[in-house]
């Protein structure tokens, strides 16, 4: 049996993207080191085994790096955390990172998801990033010195002034960093960020070309090594996230933090901005089976399907696998209309 995940909000920024709708709040040095100390706290409310834990924000390297040491130095004592877990932290170029990574890696953190976004400039910048493509690469490769062998990469597709041409840049980029993770979000421009204030007036592709984007990202990922497992994720062989599969897989995670959010004991609750529990229902049934199943390329079974998808198999939607369907790349582009025909 799978063990379980463990999640860690870190909800501090330097700045708000203009297009981040995560709960996040500026940075401050006392505030984050208090904030720590509740999450060790919470941590004694809990029990459970777990093999898989990630640091997601926010911005968790903004903290200083000993905050991120204490958290999971309490975690290790009150949990039974598997020696071989899979321990993710998330990271953007725009602080130079090279004396936290050492820090990283001796408490036992192996696995770094890097803020991309994108290889070019003009585009990043767009996004309300502050570093560019130099210290990307500077990053990656502080990493690389400090031991880490297993680095992902955000990617966002669709963004202002990103074209089917300026993708190639990117593309090269990531073949010359040598990562073994790209995590590739088409751009949703979401209610209360500063996007959906201005939405009329940015400069965006349409939605033909950023579904040329997303198709040509799959077939350049594949080119250059990189399968997909998953809608928004393609990985080189055995490098997989093995902690966001458990969300698709319905293995039990738990959250601590802010926004955080729970599958545990068979039902979903969050944390709210207070830090307070929220009740979010039951969860494990077919219809979610079937929902986030799909979100994966080796699909969900048939036999959990009750509603007739043949037709959907002869519009290219989906693809048939023997016992199970899968999406293809043309149906992961309208996966949304397609889960509703399923469930």
């Amino acid at each position: 049996m799978d063990k379980a995940g463990l999640y860690f909000h870190i909800p501090f920024c330097k700045n708000k993207c203009p297009y981040c709708d995560f709960y996040s709040v500026r940075y401050c040095e006392s505030a984050a080191r208090d904030y720590c100390h509740i999450l060790c706290e919470e941590i004694k409310k809990y029990n459970g085994e777990f093999d898989t834990v990630y640091f997601g924000g926010g911005t968790p390297s903004i903290i200083e790096p000993m905050l991120i040491e204490y958290v999971l130095n309490s975690a290790k004592e009150h949990f039974d955390i598997d020696e071989n877990s899979e321990i993710t932290l998330e990271c953007n170029p725009r602080e130079n990172l090279k004396s936290a990574f050492e820090t990283y890696r001796s408490c036992g953190i192996n696995r770094l998801s890097i803020g991309m976004q994108s290889a070019v400039d003009k585009e990043r910048f767009a996004l309300g990033r502050a570093a560019g493509k130099a210290e990307v690469a500077r990053t990656v490769q502080d990493a690389k010195n400090a031991g880490f062998d297993n680095i992902s990469l955000d990617l966002m597709l669709g963004t202002p002034h990103q074209t089917l041409d300026s993708l190639d840049e990117t593309f090269d980029f990531i073949e010359k960093m040598g990562v073994q993770h790209i995590s590739a979000y088409m751009l949703g421009i979401e209610e209360g960020t500063r996007f959906f204030e201005i939405k009329e007036k940015l400069p965006l592709p349409d939605e033909d070309e950023v579904s040329e984007m997303y198709l040509k990202t799959i077939e350049v990922l594949s080119q250059l090594g990189f399968e997909q497992y998953e809608i928004s994720n393609f990985a080189k062989c055995g490098y997989e996230s093995r902690h966001n599969n458990k969300y698709w897989e319905l293995v039990p995670y738990l959250g601590i933090g802010k926004s955080a959010h729970s599958f545990w004991n068979g039902r979903r609750f969050f944390y709210d901005a207070d830090m307070n529990i929220a009740d979010d229902g039951t969860g494990g049934d077919v219809n979610e089976k079937i929902m986030l199943g799909l979100r994966l390329t080796k699909g969900v079974e048939k036999r959990i399907i009750s509603k007739p998808f043949e037709h959907l198999i002869h519009a290219g939607l989906l693809t048939d696998k023997g016992e199970r369907i899968a999406l293809t790349p043309s149906g992961m582009l309208v996966s949304n209309s397609v889960i509703n025909e399923l469930i």
